[in-house]
């Protein structure tokens, strides 16, 4: 499992518009100043985190992009969820995956389960809240290992 500079930059994009703690329209221009990332890249995150109703977007003056939801109702495992194409550790365990031929005598398959269900788990855990609290933030992930 690799997460994708999309799924990083999603997740630093939401932090960005939940740090504003603003039911207003942040400009996608702001957001993509303060992270230092190419807006072109970051319009197509933010066209499918919309299609994916985690963001909130109007074109024009005064458009931008919002939350839909509180950050405490953002799992990341749910943002992971919209921009990778799987978390899994292995193709067998991917969403819609052919049933492996080998799956009866499989040894390893009880391990790979094992690791999938912990960063699932992990990534549940997790909140947009949680990762723009900043004072605490290091010290609360890591009483999560």
């Amino acid at each position: 499992m690799l997460i994708s500079t999309r799924g990083r930059y999603a997740i630093r994009v939401l932090i960005d518009i939940a740090e504003q703690a603003s039911n207003d329209f942040i400009r996608l221009k702001d957001i993509t100043g303060r992270q230092e990332i190419s807006q072109k890249y970051v319009e197509n995150i933010m066209t499918l985190l919309s299609k994916n109703g985690l963001v909130e977007g109007v074109h024009g003056k005064g458009g931008g992009y919002r939350l839909t939801r509180d950050p405490s109702e953002y799992k990341i495992a749910d943002i992971l969820k919209v921009t990778e194409e799987s978390l899994s550790p292995v193709a067998c365990l991917e969403c819609n995956a052919q049933p492996c031929k080998r799956l009866a005598e499989c040894r390893t398959l009880p391990m790979w389960r094992e690791l999938n269900d912990m960063v699932n788990n992990f990534f549940n855990r997790i909140t947009l809240a949680d990762l723009v609290k900043k004072d605490d933030n290091v010290s609360y992930l890591n009483s999560m290992l």
